[in-house]
């Protein structure tokens, strides 16, 4: 939403005869044009990775998903931070001799007025969603990546006598000794300790990524 207002107000009061109302300076206008309208493109895409994340089977594609989330969120919360700057020093250092020369309207003034202030909501809109991107891939280090396919798989093929309704593991529940051997788990993008499932001998090994 900010992003629409951020790209929008430039391009509809922007410009006056193709000359950009804020001292003329071309770059602030396209500047601020730029980071608005890659940001709701950006916006969009990741709203619909978020909505199909939980679908898919790689690992490693969820992971670089949150990893560009985290990226993109991070570059774009300084590139608003330096729209807001610029456009506020062009804004500021425009003489009236050139407002009134170009006959520069007022609501064109607010519209550009309106970008900036949007442009410094957003820098803390962009910081906030790369913090929550990054406790999204915490989470994923410890698990969260895996998909239920994956650990089912992986469990099933331990042995014929693996893991059954009732069994305790180490760390869960109480000591397993003679009832089939332990089960223990490892956090981390490595690899994973290893130990018996069953009394079938079988080995859960920790996907590494």
């Amino acid at each position: 939403f900010f992003s629409i207002i951020v790209f929008a107000c430039i391009s509809a009061g922007g410009y006056v005869e193709d000359t950009c109302i804020m001292n003329g300076d071309h770059g602030a206008c396209g500047f601020g044009i730029f980071v608005g309208a890659m940001a709701f493109v950006a916006c969009i895409v990741f709203l619909i990775l978020d909505a199909v994340f939980a679908q898919f089977s790689s690992a490693e594609h969820r992971k670089y998903t949150v990893m560009s989330d985290i990226v993109f969120s991070a570059i774009w919360s300084f590139f608003y931070f330096v729209a807001f700057c610029y456009m506020t020093n062009k804004l500021s250092n425009t003489p009236q001799v050139f407002i009134d020369l170009k006959l520069i309207q007022p609501w064109q003034v607010s519209n550009v007025r309106a970008s900036i202030a949007f442009s410094f909501f957003s820098i803390g809109t962009f910081a906030a969603l790369a913090y929550f991107a990054v406790q999204k891939y915490r989470q994923g280090v410890q698990g969260a990546f895996d998909t239920t396919d994956q650990i089912e798989s992986q469990v099933g093929g331990g042995g014929s006598g693996g893991p059954h309704l009732g069994t305790d593991y180490p760390g869960f529940g109480s000591d397993t000794a003679g009832q089939g051997g332990g089960y223990q788990k490892s956090s981390g993008y490595g690899g994973g300790e290893t130990g018996d499932l069953s009394s079938g001998g079988g080995q859960y090994q920790q996907p590494a990524y």
